[in-house]
């Protein structure tokens, strides 16, 4: 909450907010890059959880070409190729080290679940229904897309330095999106909600947004206290994630 106040003191667009949040996700995609070129391994990734966020991404991304064609656009296009290559890397050059036996979070869990929701609960604007709805499912398939990492961490409870700062660039880019979202709502006192439509649609964003913010904080909570006791390696307690 705290940090929420300062925000809104010393970013005075909070659009920029949202570009930051991207902006933090491709540096986290980047320590991934940098992982794989230096130790030549993807232990600890999680496969299934790049597949997700391509997913997201590619949805995301189709709806902002034929919804609002903007800046973000270009962003998400540059994280979407980052992830895909990623995957590629997991998938073909780096198979040998990759943990499948610890990568075994059921997909469809999630993927379902949101498709469901999306086709119950979408925007009610003057778009195309399917674009609608595809807009929902981004929005909600990002809030879990992060679930098989957590789980290959909790698998594994020890949590190297490049798989940490990379998760950990995941949950201050959630916490930027959600606080971009809340506090658009409180400038506009409560306009943008109408502007997003009526129904449940407004309120499932917003949930959305503190969701997979808060599926982050312990981690966020630790890696932050791990850092500040020098330690290079992150261990995570029972139930953390």
């Amino acid at each position: 909450m705290m940090t929420l106040v300062l925000l809104r003191a010393i970013v005075h667009d909070h659009d920029n907010l949202f570009k930051a949040a991207e902006a933090v996700h491709s540096v986290g995609l980047a320590v991934l890059i940098y992982k794989f070129s230096k130790e030549k391994t993807c232990a600890g990734i999680s496969l299934k959880s790049q597949e997700l966020t391509a997913m997201f991404l590619a949805v995301r991304l189709y709806c902002s070409f034929v919804m609002e064609y903007d800046i973000h656009t270009l962003l998400d296009l540059c994280t979407l190729a980052a992830t895909l290559w990623v995957i590629y890397m997991i998938r073909f050059k780096l198979k040998s080290s990759y943990m499948e036996d610890k990568d075994n979070f059921a997909t469809y869990y999630v993927a379902v679940p949101c498709a469901i929701l999306a086709l119950l609960i979408h925007p009610t604007t003057s778009h195309y229904l399917i674009n609608r709805i595809f807009w929902a499912f981004a929005v909600y398939l990002e809030a879990v897309s992060v679930l098989p990492q957590l789980r290959v961490m909790q698998n594994t409870k020890i949590v190297e330095p490049f798989t940490a700062h990379y998760v950990f660039a995941l949950g201050v880019a959630r916490f930027l999106s959600c606080a971009h979202w809340v506090l658009q709502v409180l400038d506009s006192h409560g306009q943008l909600l109408t502007a997003l439509g009526y129904g449940l649609w407004p309120s499932m964003v917003l949930i959305s947004e503190i969701v997979q913010t808060f599926i982050l904080a312990d981690f966020c909570y630790y890696y932050v206290k791990s850092v500040f006791g020098g330690q290079l390696v992150l261990r995570l307690p029972s139930g953390v994630v």
